[in-house]
C-alpha cells in the first residue's frame, strides 16, 4: 500500500499554480490526513471522498501548495486606502509646523493594509468554482498515478504471496506423507497409548476407555488439519487471481493457516512432522508480513 504520486498544474490565466502531493504507507483502514492551504478548506470534503473512491486501505497523506502569480512581486498597493491616507495627511499638516507636518510617502506605504499580499481570492462564485474544478483535476491525475504505483507494487506483491501459498502446500503434502501418519505407524502409536493407559488405569470401565481411545485416535490424526490448510491455500490463490482488494480477507485466512499450523505442532509427536509444522509457521509469518502492504 505504499506509493508516491505528484501532479503540477495551473489555471489557463496563469493567476495560480499548485502541487499536489500523495503519499500513502501501510495501515490496517483508510486513514487520510489533509494539508490544505488557508483559503482552499471548501476542498477537503471532495478530497475525503476522491480518496475513498480509490483506496480502501492505507495511511494518506494529501498536500497541496499553491503559488499565486497574478502579480510578478507577489503584492499589490491598495491605491484606495492609500490616497485616503494622503488626504488625511495633508489635511493634518495644515494645522501643525512645517517640521512636524510633513509625512513622507515611505511612511505611509508602511502603514498596515496599503501593501496587500498579492494572494486574490476568487471574486465571484463562478471563480471560485472553476478554481476548485481545475486543482480537483489535477488531484485526479494524482490519484491516478498513485493508483498505478501501488499497482505495479501489487504485482510483484502477488507473485512473492504465490510463491509463499506453494511453499505452504509443499510442506502440508510433505507432512501428509510423513512416515508418522501412516496408517501403520498411527496404529502401533495408538496401540502403545492404549497399553500405557491400561498399565496405569486397568479398572476403567468401558465406556471410559472407548472415551479415552477416541482421544488418543483424534490426537494422533491430524490430517483434517492439513486437509483444511489446503483449502485455505486454494483460497489465497482465489483471491489473488481476483485482482482486486482483498487485504482483510487474506489478513483474516494467515490466522486460519496459524491456527492450523498450531494445531499440528501441538497434536505431533513426531520430530520429523514437528519440523515441518515450525516450517509452515516459518512461512506462515512471512505471509502474514507480507500482505500487510495489500490493499
Amino acid at each position: 500500500m505504499t506509493g508516491f504520486a505528484r501532479a503540477e498544474g495551473a489555471l489557463p490565466d496563469g493567476t495560480l499554480s499548485w502541487v499536489w502531493e500523495l503519499r500513502t504507507v501501510n495501515g490496517k483502514g483508510l486513514d487520510i490526513r489533509l494539508r490544505l492551504p488557508s483559503g482552499f478548506e471548501s476542498l477537503e470534503a471532495k478530497v475525503r471522498q476522491a480518496a475513498a473512491d480509490r483506496l480502501t486501505r492505507g495511511n494518506l497523506n494529501v498536500a497541496l501548495s499553491v503559488t499565486h502569480t497574478s502579480d510578478a512581486n507577489g503584492y499589490r498597493v491598495n491605491e484606495a486606502f492609500l490616497d485616503h491616507l494622503i488626504a488625511m495627511a495633508a489635511e493634518k499638516a495644515s494645522h501643525l509646523p512645517p517640521a512636524v507636518g510633513q509625512v513622507s510617502l515611505d511612511g505611509l506605504m508602511a502603514v498596515k493594509g496599503v501593501v496587500e499580499s498579492a494572494d486574490p481570492a476568487p471574486k465571484t462564485e463562478e471563480d471560485l468554482s472553476t478554481r476548485s474544478r481545475a486543482l480537483l483535476d489535477g488531484l485526479s491525475d494524482a490519484f491516478d498515478s498513485l493508483v498505478e504505483a501501488r499497482s505495479d507494487e501489487g504485482r510483484h506483491l502477488a507473485i512473492l504471496l504465490s510463491q509463499q501459498l506453494d511453499e505452504m502446500e509443499t510442506l502440508a503434502a510433505a507432512a501428509k506423507s510423513s512416515t508418522a501418519l501412516q496408517p501403520a505407524a498411527l496404529k502401533a502409536r495408538l496401540k502403545s497409548n492404549v497399553e500405557t493407559l491400561m498399565d496405569f488405569s486397568p479398572a476403567l470401565s468401558e465406556d471410559r476407555l472407548v472415551q479415552e481411545v477416541a482421544l488418543l485416535v483424534t490426537k494422533a490424526d491430524v490430517r483434517e488439519e492439513l486437509d483444511r490448510l489446503n483449502a485455505h491455500v486454494v483460497q489465497g490463490r482465489e483471491l489473488l487471481a481476483k485482482g482486486e482488494p482483498c487485504g482483510r480477507r487474506l489478513e483474516f485466512l494467515s490466522q486460519e493457516f496459524n491456527r492450523e499450523a498450531n494445531t499440528l505442532c501441538s497434536k505431533s509427536s513426531d520430530a520429523a512432522l514437528t519440523k515441518t509444522g515450525l516450517d509452515l509457521k516459518a512461512v506462515i509469518d512471512q505471509f502474514r508480513e507480507q500482505i500487510q502492504n495489500v490493499e
